[in-house]
């Protein structure tokens, strides 16, 4: 079964392995997103996250690196590091494992339901003190708007 698709800020979410289905060790989400999509720079203060590319092109960015992700490349950004990426394909579409999980319930209290099963129309409304809210909840910890690097 396909699930839901979600528009979480900029991006198509799908929750394909909630934390509550491993007892909390992993989640596993799809997202994607258009050129240009950046979230905000970002640290995970109790999970650790890996990328993994199925379509596209992103670059990760950490403290003194940028790492070039094509379909079929992963990268595993630790708790603690802040980061964020960058699409730099017209499209892309990865998988964002978290261990121990958790940042599926994040994408589901953050995003809505999508209107069509396609990216989220741009200039959609955001708020910025909601998301930082929601975020901290699940010891996610925005650092800066999207766009800055680390």
């Amino acid at each position: 079964m396909v699930p839901a698709p979600r528009w979480f800020i900029d991006n198509l979410a799908r929750v394909h392995v909630a934390a509550e289905e491993t007892d909390g060790r992993s989640s596993l989400v799809e997202l994607a997103g258009p050129r240009g999509d950046m979230p905000p720079l970002h640290v995970h203060h109790r999970d650790d996250e890996t990328f993994y590319v199925l379509d596209g092109t992103l670059t990760l960015f950490q403290p003194g690196a940028e790492i070039v992700l094509d379909a079929g490349s992963a990268f595993r950004a630790e708790r603690g590091i802040p980061h964020a990426y960058r699409v730099e394909s017209e499209t892309a579409r990865w998988l964002a494992i978290s261990e121990p999980g958790g940042f599926d319930s994040f994408v589901l209290e953050a995003s809505v339901p999508a209107g069509a099963d396609e990216l989220p129309p741009p200039g959609r409304p955001q708020d910025p003190e909601t998301l930082a809210a929601i975020a901290d909840a699940h010891g996610i910890e925005l650092l800066g708007p999207p766009g800055t690097l680390p």
